[in-house]
């Protein structure tokens, strides 16, 4: 079968990729076209276009880049047309996503959604839309399946997909020698928005903190001279593609929101959640957003586990106080103990492989 999967972002690829392996072991003879990252080529995909260039933060950014995306969702939409796939699956991504997903029906090709939009955060209006241009939807978060019931939508949900990533992840953590310190990371985002407007302040952060070692994840899409910029003179390492080995040897985090927030905690490492975007896209989200947290830790846990500092919280002093929180030893432990509630809330294992054998079954591929 021919398989069309899009992606917009890192995390998409991650788990568009492991999709991807569990489909071809129980379709060998399947072909993969995809809009997503190097993971995703790795599984033998040819990749149409990287996410690095779909990637525009927040509603003003995507007003300045509103014609490029137009020209990207023109180009994708006549090259699932000429491929023919048998099904197209949809990773998050819905801005991009959704408009995709209503041209696909019309050429009467299946369309598959696996991770949900967060429309339970905003724009909930748009399940109607989904109801109407997706034929399955694969949820990975708890919640989700109730809140598509109240519409009459049933959907598959097949937990969560870090579950698995972390739990066969393995890997060195490159690192210069000769530093006992205990290390805290960085993960200041992807996008170049993100992290000129959080690293700087994480850094000035570290300067109160000489017990510890910090080290900052690097996005894939940057270069290690983007961040020179904001490192030049400070002891302060970088290391590329080597978040999960970061987090698997730190003691505790400072992390823009997102799906790194997740995952920190899955690592079991405490963490300070932090966002801040321009003034416009903050005032419009705090408009419409419906949650009551940004992280997916406490959305999960459906209260505070991770202290959030947003917008205004986040500053030099707040960012100080949180870190010697969950520096302390009963800080440290006391989050500690939540993230085994979070890992039971999460269900099971296997989401990739849950994912994947649902697929094929409403796609008639029973023996597989």
């Amino acid at each position: 079968m021919k398989y069309y999967i899009i992606a917009g972002e890192a995390s998409g690829d991650l788990h568009g990729s492991n999709l991807l392996r569990e489909l071809r072991q129980r379709d060998p003879d399947a072909e993969f076209r995809c809009w997503g990252g190097d993971l995703m080529q790795q599984q033998g995909a040819t990749l149409v276009k990287h996410y690095r260039d779909l990637a525009f933060m927040g509603f003003a950014e995507v007003l300045m880049n509103i014609r490029t995306i137009l020209r990207n969702i023109r180009f994708c939409k006549e090259d699932i047309a000429a491929w023919k796939p048998d099904v197209v699956i949809l990773v998050d991504y819905p801005g991009f996503n959704l408009r995709i997903a209503g041209f696909v029906k019309t050429l009467g090709i299946p369309v598959f959604y696996y991770i949900s939009p967060q429309i339970w955060a905003w724009k909930e209006s748009r399940v109607h839309k989904i109801k109407k241009m997706v034929d399955r939807m694969f949820v990975i978060l708890p919640f989700e399946t109730a809140f598509y019931a109240k519409y009459d939508f049933p959907v598959d949900f097949v937990g969560h997909p870090l579950l698995d990533a972390i739990k066969t992840y393995s890997g060195e953590l490159g690192l210069k020698t000769g530093d006992d310190r205990k290390i805290i990371a960085l993960l200041p985002g992807s996008r170049k928005q993100e992290i000129g407007t959080m690293l700087p302040v994480m850094l000035e952060c570290a300067t109160h903190f000489p017990q510890f070692r910090f080290v900052i994840a690097g996005a894939p899409a940057q270069t290690a001279a983007y961040y020179e910029q904001f490192t030049t003179g400070k002891n302060i390492e970088i290391v590329f593609n080597q978040t999960y080995a970061l987090l698997s040897r730190s003691y505790a985090a400072l992390v823009t929101s997102g799906t790194a927030t997740l995952e920190t905690a899955l690592f079991n490492v405490p963490e300070v959640v932090c966002y801040k975007g321009s003034a416009v896209s903050y005032h419009i989200a705090k408009r419409l957003v419906k949650v009551k947290y940004i992280s997916l830790v406490n959305l999960v846990m459906d209260r505070e586990v991770v202290r959030e500092l947003i917008q205004d919280e986040f500053n030099i002093t707040q960012l100080v106080a949180e870190l010697g929180k969950i520096t302390s030893e009963n800080g440290h432990a006391a989050m500690l103990n939540e993230y085994s509630t979070l890992r039971e809330k999460l269900g099971g294992e296997g989401a990739s492989r849950k994912t994947a054998e649902r697929m094929l079954h409403y796609l008639g591929k029973n023996n597989a």
